[in-house]
């Protein structure tokens, strides 16, 4: 059944990947604006999505009867469910709005999601204690479908600021909008170096001395470029570290963190110097025909609908179960933190717009910002912040 489940995502994967292709043909028909016309190659695209989606619902039911519980228990499993909930709540904006540039653009994201939790142990594990309850499913779930459905609005906001931001000249909003093609860029490094490495199962086992003195190993899979604390290499067929980092520093994750950034950076220069201008600026002509005042409402009423779905799964049910099972309803732990921080931002976000007018730039700039408090809280808090909820 783990398999299956298995094949389930991989299919998943592959239909998303050629959705995209299909909502890319669409940009280029010539019939009109492609938000209040949709095309045959729309048609196809949204078609292949759901073929996609249900192959990812099989995922999750499969693997669901394999471990016997919701598979939301860990880093890999959460992910994955965050990118599944993102093409769904896309399902359902496209039919809203008939927008065919979302795909282009949500899709990629979802794709780099799932990409990215496949970078973690993927075997199925039984629950400890703390988590056997029904509240896993009710809690993860529904904070899960509130920040997918809040993620919408972060792609509609880079569309509306890519069509919208003035491309001939500099200004901070070009390399602010700049930096977030060069974060993406980044992010498509870390797959493709990781899936590398991983296909060819590279390992690099090191000896090394924690914090507390303590003599022990630590598996690399990417080449070290920066080592741990007194470390010595066990393997001698392998990549010596170019500088030991102190114990109070992840060395194996900061390494991942260079790998990333300096094959982005590479991968970066190399589309600069080929086009010849900004990453923004190549994408432009693809969203020369969407409407930023259509883009403008998804973004507004995608935060409308995932706020109180993330209220609800991130804070009231968190709250509920947290008196369960720690008996306390409110502890400041690290992830508890940054769940406040984020519905607070989102709460910002609404009063902005609803009483001070924030509409258009302004609103697409809010929704960037609290995209970026999202993955925030799934990558850095997740695994570099001990916590109770966190995977570190």
């Amino acid at each position: 059944m783990a398999e299956l489940s298995s094949n389930f995502l991989y299919a998943a994967f592959l239909l998303y990947l050629v959705a995209t292709f299909f909502f890319g043909g669409s940009i280029k028909d010539k019939r009109g604006a492609e938000e209040k016309k949709q095309n045959k190659w729309a048609k196809l695209g949204i078609f292949i999505t759901i073929f996609g989606f249900a192959a990812q619902i099989g995922y999750f039911i499969t693997r669901w009867i394999a471990a016997g519980h919701a598979p939301v228990s860990n880093l890999f499993e959460f992910t994955t469910f965050f990118g599944m909930m993102l093409v769904g709540a896309f399902i359902l904006i496209y039919f809203l709005y008939k927008t065919p540039a979302l795909g282009l653009f949500a899709l990629p994201i979802a794709l780099l999601i799932i990409a990215y939790a496949s970078m973690f142990p993927t075997e199925i594990s039984p629950l400890i204690p703390a988590l056997q309850s029904d509240w896993l499913h009710i809690h993860v779930t529904t904070a899960a479908a509130g920040q997918s459905i809040l993620a919408i609005s972060f792609v509609t906001a880079i569309i509306y600021l890519i069509k919208f931001v003035d491309q001939t000249q500099s200004s901070k909003r070009t390399f602010w909008l700049e930096g977030i093609m060069f974060t993406l860029v980044c992010t498509i490094g870390f797959v493709i170096i990781t899936s590398s490495f991983a296909a060819m199962d590279y390992k690099a086992n090191f000896d090394w001395v924690d914090k507390h003195g303590a003599e022990v190993k630590q598996e690399f899979n990417l080449p070290a470029l920066v080592g741990p604390n007194e470390g010595k290499l066990i393997e001698t067929d392998r990549f010596e570290p170019l500088v030991d980092m102190p114990a109070l520093i992840n060395a194996k994750k900061l390494n991942t963190v260079l790998w990333s950034f300096g094959i982005g950076l590479i991968m970066y220069g190399l589309i600069r110097l080929i086009a010849r201008k900004r990453v923004a600026a190549l994408i432009k002509p693809i969203v020369k025909n969407v409407n930023l005042n259509l883009l403008d409402e998804i973004s507004y009423r995608s935060v409308l609908i995932g706020f109180p779905i993330f209220t609800l799964g991130a804070l009231i049910f968190a709250m509920i179960w947290a008196q369960v099972a720690w008996t306390r309803f409110w502890g400041w732990d690290p992830k508890e933190v940054w769940a406040l921080v984020t519905w607070l931002f989102y709460a910002a976000f609404l009063h902005l717009r609803m009483s001070k007018g924030w509409q258009g730039e302004k609103s697409a700039w809010l929704a960037v910002i609290g995209f970026a408090i999202i993955m925030f809280n799934l990558i850095f808090v997740n695994l570099v912040i001990a916590g109770l909820h966190s995977y570190a």
